[in-house]
């Protein structure tokens, strides 16, 4: 499939009454790909924030498309979308420990690369989760901004809700700390938490 053909079928998948951010339809991003503006239907149909609907199969469309067009960061955040699809959005603050504390010295790269541990619930359980930083290249040391986690165990992730603090382990001593801001769980984890309720209660 060509650029244009992929960007269609994303395109395609949008519910009739879903809006970007921006309050744009599958109808405005048609009129784009009618011109052949890659770029700005890639733009919007990015902007959908759409767990609810979106799939898979969405996301990677997205991907091939930003990958054909050169766009290595867009096509890995394309990626990490297909997989918080799958698996669910944690969102948090992140304040990393100055480096005269004994913090990191090199600055968190932006685009899911960096897999540090993370801390919470027993002593010295630590589980390990990718970091990709939101509306920035990255987070100088010392820093504070907004990411998005994906941890390589979900599941022992989803008790987790807003509000809760974690530490972020790299080696001795805490790396930084992080309070988190949103939770959304898949389709799948909810509708697997409900058929356990379901049963409990018939119990």
């Amino acid at each position: 499939m060509d650029t244009t053909e992929l960007l269609r079928r994303a395109t395609d998948l949008i519910p009739d009454d879903a809006r970007s951010d921006a309050g744009l339809t599958a109808a405005d991003v048609r009129d784009y790909l009618r011109e052949d503006e890659w770029d700005v239907a890639l733009s919007i149909l990015e902007d959908f924030d759409g767990i609810e609907w979106q799939t898979v199969e969405y996301w990677d469309f997205l991907a091939q498309a930003a990958k054909r067009m050169f766009l290595a960061r867009r096509t890995a955040w394309c990626q990490w979308r297909g997989w918080e699809t799958r698996h669910g959005i944690i969102r948090a603050d992140l304040q990393l420990v100055a480096p005269e504390a004994g913090g990191r010295l090199q600055p968190i790269p932006g685009a899911g690369v960096l897999r540090p541990m993370w801390g919470f619930g027993g002593p010295g359980e630590l589980h390990i989760a990718k970091i990709w930083v939101e509306s920035a290249p990255e987070i100088e040391p010392g820093g504070r901004g907004s990411v998005r986690l994906a941890p390589l165990t979900p599941p022992n992730w989803r008790h987790l809700t807003p509000g809760d603090s974690i530490t972020m382990h790299e080696r001795p001593p805490v790396a930084g700390t992080a309070t988190i801001v949103e939770v959304r769980h898949p389709r799948t984890a909810v509708d697997d938490r409900g058929a356990d309720t379901r049963r409990r209660l018939r119990k």
